[in-house]
């Protein structure tokens, strides 16, 4: 059994989407089964091929991601085995994606290009990403990550993404690397986390004529910052939710990591 990326969009054709989930696709764009004729791995233990996904040939291990300086830091991220049936690579990032923060062609807006980039927001002291896939809904790719900031600055984030949601409905337009594309119909849209606060919205992200729902969460536990993104990859048109157990893992490290 294997675990292929469905999606075959060029990455620089998603440059839009952000880079961290296009690594999700790497690790996890659908289960295969027509091999085996067997049913998922419920504890991920499934062979990931980073050559399945798109522009990843010869992508690292994931053992070979660089180790953050703060040490609670990667306490507090996910890792393989920590939920049944995903698999989870701390190599977060599609080595053919384009690096930094994407720059919002509305300033109002420019929280919600940032949130899409490298880290959640210029103002991140450092950030550890991971990429899920999902084992028993076909497509689902997830990135999650947990950046530190100074104190204060994690609620200036919060802050900025509510009032560029409730500012940026009809959409906006980002560029990365010279590449662009288009957000349209940002939405917020209920989320329950145990975090200090959250806030949480779906967008459509649009270029050279491939269209994807993205659904985002962002929460506030203490001055750490946990960023969570859903594509399905299997199926552009279908809406993505990030899973509630995902969420919840998530935090729960968080708050352990301390």
């Amino acid at each position: 059994m294997r675990i292929t990326a469905r999606f075959t969009a060029p990455a620089t054709r998603f440059a839009l989407l952000p880079a961290l989930l296009l690594g999700a696709v790497a690790c996890g764009g659908g289960t295969d089964t027509s091999a085996s004729g067997k049913s998922p791995d419920p504890k991920g233990s499934a062979a990931v091929r980073p050559s399945d996904a798109p522009g990843a040939p010869g992508a690292p291990a994931a053992s070979a991601a660089p180790k953050a300086k703060d040490a609670s830091l990667e306490r507090a991220a996910l890792a393989q085995g920590d939920l049944a049936g995903y698999q989870i690579s701390a190599q977060g990032k599609n080595p053919n994606a384009p690096d930094g923060q994407p720059q919002a062609d509305k300033k109002a807006c420019q929280p919600l290009a940032d949130v899409m980039g490298d880290k959640p927001d210029p103002a991140a002291r450092e950030t550890v990403n991971r990429g899920i896939g999902s084992q028993k809904q076909v497509g689902l790719a997830v990135s999650a990550s947990v950046s530190s900031y100074a104190e204060g600055d994690a609620k200036k984030v919060l802050s900025r993404l509510r009032e560029a949601v409730a500012a940026c409905g009809t959409g906006f337009t980002a560029t990365v690397e010279k590449q662009t594309g288009r957000y349209r119909d940002v939405k917020t849209v209920p989320y329950r986390t145990a975090g200090d606060e959250t806030v949480s919205w779906t967008t459509t992200a649009a270029a050279e004529g491939v269209s994807a729902p993205v659904h985002l969460v962002v929460v506030r536990e203490g001055d750490r910052v946990v960023r969570l993104m859903a594509l399905n990859v299997a199926a552009q048109d279908q809406k993505a939710l990030v899973p509630q157990e995902v969420a919840d893992k998530q935090l729960e490290k968080v708050r352990k990591a301390g």
